[in-house]
């Protein structure tokens, strides 16, 4: 395969250090890689397939011989250089929320839709979607080939790392800090998250659904073609370092068995089927999840509550599977086109 030249915008962020280390295990074709972040990360250097890479300032980055973009910056910061790679020429890849509702841009998870890769061919910008999205629907994918989803409810688990490496850091401190005896200081979740639950990610809107779990509702309904699915999603931010976990119950439009179900999920590429009714039969976020790039899927069972219901417990890597990988991947089938 030809190489391409390579562009991270927010190269030294959490995401920025999983897309290096994952360009560089898939052996992902680079003639050069361009590392870009914020002036204060300027002149830093990271180590990438045995070459030594100096941070360079992206908003003075010239695109105009960069073949790929893998943007994950901000949504401020996209919405001023992404467009600005595309006219340069770049295929921009964008794994912030800020292009995700635009129609003419297409909202990709290769497991799932990836023939939406080609209209970015015209657009020149693909978005990546939320992480909690991206697991969910590639669980789900081959139960709405097959029977169709008419209702998803769905309560997330979120990871920490979520909302950066200052959430992680966040927590490990109010952690020491309690078995300190000392004074919980909370700066980056809206309250003390160790040992805590807390059910609000990101901001409230009019509903009184979150930014986070409106992001389900839309996603969903445009990575599936179906604007009939109902989503109904509650997130949750949990003390957990790496790896989302969701409890999905779904509605099927015609009935299937908890069998069926099952060979239909362990059939879906880059899902894992752990569902045995045991101690310890089912995936968890830090024994799966965590540095994985599978979707992970178990507790697989009929709602007992309706006649069409499906319950299952679904885990991934939220910044592997759920951004950089991902973003790889459509990278991936871009380079096929190209």
């Amino acid at each position: 395969m030809e190489k391409v030249n390579v562009a991270i915008a927010g190269a030294t962020g959490a995401v920025g250090e999983s897309l290096r280390l994952i360009l560089e295990q898939r052996q992902f074709p680079i003639d050069n890689l361009s590392l870009l972040a914020s002036p204060r990360s300027v002149g830093r250097k990271f180590e990438v397939n045995g070459r030594s890479i100096t941070v360079e300032n992206l908003a003075e980055f010239d695109f105009s011989d960069t073949q790929i973009g893998l943007f994950s910056a901000g949504g401020s910061i996209s919405a001023i250089h992404a467009p600005r790679a595309a006219e340069a020429g770049t295929y921009v890849i964008d794994n912030t929320s800020h292009f995700r509702y635009e129609p003419h841009i297409p909202l990709v998870v290769p497991e799932v839709n990836p023939h939406q890769v080609r209209t970015g061919l015209s657009s020149k910008i693909i978005a990546n979607p939320n992480c909690s999205t991206i697991q969910m629907v590639v669980a789900l994918n081959q139960i709405q080939k097959e029977v169709g989803i008419e209702r998803i409810n769905v309560a997330t688990y979120q990871a920490v790392s979520g909302a950066g490496a200052s959430a992680m850091r966040e927590l490990e401190q109010q952690t020491k800090d309690y078995f300190d005896g000392k004074e919980i200081k909370t700066e980056v979740a809206p309250v003390q998250i160790a040992f805590n639950a807390i059910p609000q990610i990101n901001s409230f809107d009019e509903n009184g659904y979150t930014t986070e779990e409106m992001k389900m509702v839309w996603e969903t309904k445009k990575i599936f073609e179906d604007d009939s699915i109902m989503v109904n999603p509650t997130c949750v931010r949990i003390p957990v370092f790496v790896g989302h976990s969701e409890a999905v119950h779904i509605e099927t439009k015609t009935e299937l068995t908890t069998e069926r179900a099952r060979e239909l999920i362990a059939q879906q590429d880059g899902v894992e089927l752990i569902d045995e009714h045991q101690p310890g039969g089912y995936p968890t976020a830090a024994l799966h999840g965590a540095h994985s790039d599978q979707v992970f899927v178990g507790r697989v069972r009929k709602d007992i509550s309706h006649p069409r219901g499906l319950n299952m417990w679904v885990v991934s890597d939220n910044v592997r599977k759920g951004a950089a990988l991902n973003s790889i991947q459509i990278a991936e089938h871009l380079l096929t086109m190209i």
